[in-house]
């Protein structure tokens, strides 16, 4: 199988006058022909840094998926580095881990952020200036060579060579760079595509971050390999903005976290989803009301599937061909998964819960600079996703909850999974929530209710948790806060909701 940006050459050649990019954040439209000339100029400019390693810092936009293909082009390892959360410490984080010092960046974003510029950090903007017509002339000759002869004149190599790093979230503790190769992300958009059964007439919105996989894989090298159209937007947030881009393009698929269905659910008019032929959801479970509300309003079911950024991301998926509500779908082709007992490493039969390990091409290579840990999660082969979950009789995996999102009170392990899915249901539709545990020295620990408005009643919703869990599963107290910190993937930040949970709760004592 050919490198990524070897099939992307593929790709441009083969449906040249095609839109490939329309960019919101720009106004600027690309065709497949001007993007493969644009990802030769910036290759030029990029072979001036004599690093491995070379950092990305940008918003989803055609920006960002040239400097991705670039860099590549040039023979370097792209390191996507997450700037809505602490910008500036993420940057001297990856340098340290992954011992780099270039940082591609935009003037732009850093204004936005309101952070400075630090040292080797190159802007974008500065290096588009430094073109000169000559290098226009030398690309676009370039991109007319046969694809046999280009494909030599960029970086060549074998598929299991490391195509970017990116980090784990850090939502329950310090991120680790992820090592996904050419043959990783090549396995998930080849089987992706065969399951949804994606063509080039498909149009998608890439609204998603590509320092996620999330966003990395679904909403660029899935559409940009098989020749789609995208629609490429900065902010998920800005839910009425994002409505409107799907009605005005007549995107057919898309990709986000439940939080953003919601909120396009709220901010959206029945109609502007009508195009919509798959959405998918991952990277958090997908409430009950988020999939009816869509189903209502919009007509649109929305598929929930199952990864992590150690698997490319996708392990299973919901399809129109096989649907179980409330599962995270059906295993993509290609991957296997089993399910062990928590304690013995036993293989569990069908409906037994137990730790998902799953084995296959989209399992990463490992952990850069870290082989303790990824010995730990990559045994003989099968990735150890630190999830719960079981295989129903009809080959479904069903999502309990991770590991570390269980917890013993009172020497019982309480899923705070369980718990959120229960309040969540019981709360008014505009009520977002979710459960972490605060430390109880006579219990072990105490599950506490975190919730962004206090408009309800507080007493009634208690009543009925009590009627549905057992009595140490039912939260001890609620704690409104405003605004519940998120990831930028999406995911709720259960580390900072925890701090937050301990000192409101340290201060009433």
């Amino acid at each position: 199988m050919a490198q990524l940006h070897q099939r992307f050459i593929q790709i441009a050649k083969k449906y040249s006058g095609k839109n490939a990019v329309s960019d919101k954040a720009t106004g600027r439209d690309y065709n497949y022909n001007r993007l493969l000339i644009a990802s030769l100029i910036l290759t030029d400019k990029l072979n001036a840094y004599n690093s491995k390693y070379l950092g990305i810092m940008l918003p989803t936009s055609a920006g960002c998926m040239l400097s991705i293909l670039a860099t590549l082009m040039a023979g370097k390892i792209p390191v996507m580095i997450n700037y809505a959360t602490g910008a500036i410490e993420n940057c001297i984080y990856a340098r340290e881990k992954c011992n780099f010092k270039t940082i591609i960046t935009s003037r732009k974003l850093l204004e936005k952020l309101n952070i400075h510029q630090i040292e080797h950090m190159v802007m974008i903007e500065d290096i588009l200036l430094e073109v000169k017509i000559w290098h226009k002339l030398k690309a676009a000759l370039m991109s007319k060579l046969p694809y046999s002869l280009l494909s030599k004149l960029v970086s060549d190599g074998p598929d299991n060579e490391t195509s970017v790093i990116l980090f784990t979230s850090g939502s329950e503790k310090e991120p680790k760079a992820v090592q996904l190769s050419h043959k990783n992300i090549n396995h998930n958009v080849d089987n992706v595509q065969q399951l949804v059964n994606i063509t080039p007439d498909d149009v998608f919105l890439s609204e998603l971050p590509l320092f996620h996989v999330f966003g990395l894989t679904i909403d660029f090298w899935l559409p940009i390999l098989i020749g789609c159209s995208m629609v490429t937007y900065p902010n998920p947030l800005d839910y009425k903005e994002i409505c409107n881009f799907v009605r005005e393009y007549k995107v057919t698929l898309m990709a986000a976290t439940p939080s953003f269905y919601y909120g396009y659910l709220l901010r959206s008019d029945p109609g502007d989803f009508s195009s919509v032929r798959f959405a998918f959801a991952g990277a958090d479970k997908l409430p009950q009301k988020v999939y009816d509300g869509f189903l209502k309003k919009h007509g649109v079911k929305v598929y929930e599937g199952y990864g992590a950024t150690e698997t490319s991301p996708v392990i299973s998926v919901n399809t129109q061909e096989n649907h179980k509500l409330n599962s995270i779908g059906k295993l993509i082709p290609n991957v296997k998964v089993k399910i062990v007992d928590v304690e013995t490493g036993k293989e569990l039969g069908p409906n037994k819960e137990g730790k998902v390990l799953v084995k296959g091409d989209n399992v990463m290579t490992g952990y850069l600079g870290d082989l303790e840990e990824t010995l730990l999660r990559i045994r003989d082969g099968w990735y150890d996703t630190g999830d719960i979950g079981l295989i129903d009789d009809d080959g479904f995996l069903w999502h309990k909850g991770r590991l570390k999102r269980f917890v013993k009170v009172g020497g019982e392990m309480v899923s705070l999974v369980k718990v959120e899915d229960v309040l969540s249901r019981l709360l008014p539709e505009d009520v977002i929530c979710c459960v972490v545990d605060v430390p109880n020295v006579s219990k072990g620990a105490d599950v506490v209710a975190a919730v962004a408005t206090g408009d309800f009643d507080m007493q009634k919703i208690m009543k009925e948790l009590k009627k549905e869990l057992p009595a140490i599963a039912v939260p001890k107290q609620f704690v409104v806060i405003e605004n519940i910190p998120m990831m930028a993937s999406g995911k709720v930040n259960f580390r900072e909701v925890e701090i937050i949970c301990r000192e409101r709760l340290n201060e009433e004592k």
